[in-house]
């Protein structure tokens, strides 16, 4: 591979540094994101570039734009430690995640309002089915008895006994 001249290796930080700024801003291309990739691509640079290589003997050496890919990623840090987002999918993803949390926590409401109205009627319907045996015990019982005296059935359009109108 090729050598790079030092006034091409300059031009490229300057777009590199270029392109950082702009993401670090929140200028995102469509499709990407704030990442190396999208660095590369929009300085116009290999990934690789960024990384660091391997020489013949084994040993490592920085690459020739590891330097600025390590500023980039310090910068974004400290940028999402702030609690800035840049990236317009991790903004939603997080969004989603709170409106997932908030979602769970009223299903769980519901689900216990659910329960408690379930064992409500429950009750209800045994407190209902107690006193209708109840009732029908009582007639059964006045009825056998034969003291209980039916009053006559109210006439239409006259008030009922014991009214004061």
């Amino acid at each position: 591979m090729a050598r790079i001249s030092a006034e091409t290796r300059a031009r490229n930080e300057e777009a590199v540094r270029a392109a950082m700024d702009r993401l670090l801003k929140g200028d995102l291309p469509p499709g990407g994101s704030c990442d190396l990739k999208t660095l590369a691509a929009e300085a116009g640079v290999t990934r690789t570039a960024f990384y660091p290589k391997k020489n013949r003997d084994g040993t490592t050496r920085p690459g020739p734009y590891q330097h600025l890919a390590e500023e980039f990623e310090r910068r974004l840090r400290t940028l999402q430690e702030a609690g800035e987002i840049l990236d317009p999918r991790i903004a939603q993803i997080e969004r989603l995640k709170a409106k997932v949390a908030e979602l769970k926590e009223r299903l769980a409401q519901r689900d216990e309002t659910v329960a408690e109205l379930t064992t409500f009627k429950e009750l209800a319907v045994s407190r209902l089915a107690a006193q209708h045996d109840e009732i029908v015990r009582l007639r059964e019982q006045a009825t056998a008895l034969g003291n209980v005296r039916h009053l006559p059935a109210a006439r239409p359009g006259t008030a009922p006994y014991g009214s004061c109108s």
